[in-house]
């Protein structure tokens, strides 16, 4: 008799997580996942004392003890206080319900901060009234041996917000900035290639390449440390780009392009001029033509990066929260009227389009289009 007792509570207890909270203890059933075992997001804050809502399609916000850490179905991303950090894995969704895998449950611990802990051994969760979280300080984090993942970023975010409160006299000197600069295509992806009906042909990869060291040898005169994704003839996965920069913490992002006119233009031959790009909804049938045209280069790439269905549509959804929309708008306004003094074709302005070089970079980032090389 009391051997189906305990196999009936070893499978009950390997099906749950104890969420040991101030006032109560509640055991909550997990659901199984390609990523493991995963927790419903609205039962897991409702036993620890916050909630969950929808904040637009495929989004979410977990609130607990004043402070918002925002998450993306499918994208190992999380914002909290502006700044993303990559997670262990993605959230999940499965009918109406968000899921938050277990595996994730350490990195959302390091961002929700002091009083709540996760012991993946015991599978429980703890987590202390607000009063006492605030009162204990950075004990009641989970500890760590290494400075690094969310638990990091969760700190220096932390540390940024806490330094900007500081007399300027007691703040350290700035460090070097760092701009990172991308040359757009490479190896067998040539881009652009024009112009129409010359008698020379020349490819867009190569023009980007050389402009893009030019721009990194002046700014590294001025002082400025350059990242340059790719130095040579060579293929980076426009995914990757972007991680190149967020892993040298680059402070602006640049994407060199060549345009490309439209041949359904009645003159596409007269088309002259120069634009900056910064990611959001494409506002015109020709942004949008601008992008597809430079995100066709995917088609070069062996490795997918990025998911190809929604990442895009989620990550925009989920900038134009983030400080970075704005940042990346001002950026574009202040290139494209700088590029205005010394380029001797009209100003196209600034336009906004769904660039995929651009979604992976979590700083100002922009995508300058510096003429028209099929005329």
């Amino acid at each position: 008799m009391m051997l189906p007792l305990v196999l009936a509570a070893s499978v009950w207890l390997s099906d749950t997580v104890l969420v040991r909270g101030p006032d109560r203890d509640t055991a909550l059933a997990t659901v199984s996942t390609a990523s493991g075992d995963a927790l419903r997001a609205d039962a897991v804050l409702a036993a620890l004392g916050g909630a969950s809502r929808v904040t637009g399609f495929g989004r979410w916000d977990l609130e607990l003890h004043g402070t918002t850490v925002g998450l993306v179905e499918g994208l190992p991303l999380a914002t909290r206080k502006g700044v993303t950090v990559q997670l262990s894995c993605p959230p999940l969704r499965r009918g109406e319900s968000f899921l938050l895998p277990l595996r994730l449950m350490g990195d959302l611990v390091q961002l929700f901060g002091a009083g709540v802990t996760w012991d993946p051994e015991k599978r429980e969760l703890r987590v202390r009234s607000p009063t006492a979280a605030l009162t204990s300080g950075a004990s009641a984090a989970t500890p760590s041996t290494k400075p690094d993942g969310a638990a990091a970023v969760a700190r220096r975010v932390d540390d940024s917000v806490s330094a900007s409160t500081e007399p300027a006299a007691s703040r350290p000197r700035p460090r070097r900035w760092t701009v990172v600069v991308d040359a757009g295509h490479g190896g067998v992806d040539p881009g652009m290639r024009g112009p129409m009906g010359g008698g020379f042909a020349i490819a867009e990869k190569n023009i980007t390449l050389a402009v893009a060291r030019l721009l990194a040898r002046d700014l590294e005169r001025r002082g400025t440390r350059v990242i340059m994704t790719r130095t040579s003839d060579t293929l980076i996965a426009l995914g990757d780009r972007g991680r190149i920069a967020n892993e040298q913490q680059g402070d602006l992002f640049v994407s060199i392009h060549v345009n490309a006119a439209n041949p359904h233009w009645k003159d596409p031959r007269s088309a002259r001029g120069f634009e900056t790009y910064f990611l959001s909804e494409a506002k015109t049938e020709d942004d949008r033509r601008v992008a597809q045209m430079e995100n066709a280069a995917e088609r070069y790439e062996t490795d997918a990066s990025l998911p190809r269905d929604d990442a895009l549509g989620f990550i925009l959804t989920d900038m134009k929260q983030n400080q970075h929309l704005r940042e990346s708008s001002e950026l574009a306004e202040s290139m494209q009227a700088k590029l205005g003094r010394i380029h001797p074709g009209p100003d196209r302005g600034v336009k906004q389009a769904g660039f995929r070089v651009l979604v992976t970079s979590f700083m100002p980032s922009v995508l300058v289009e510096i003429g028209f090389g099929t005329n």
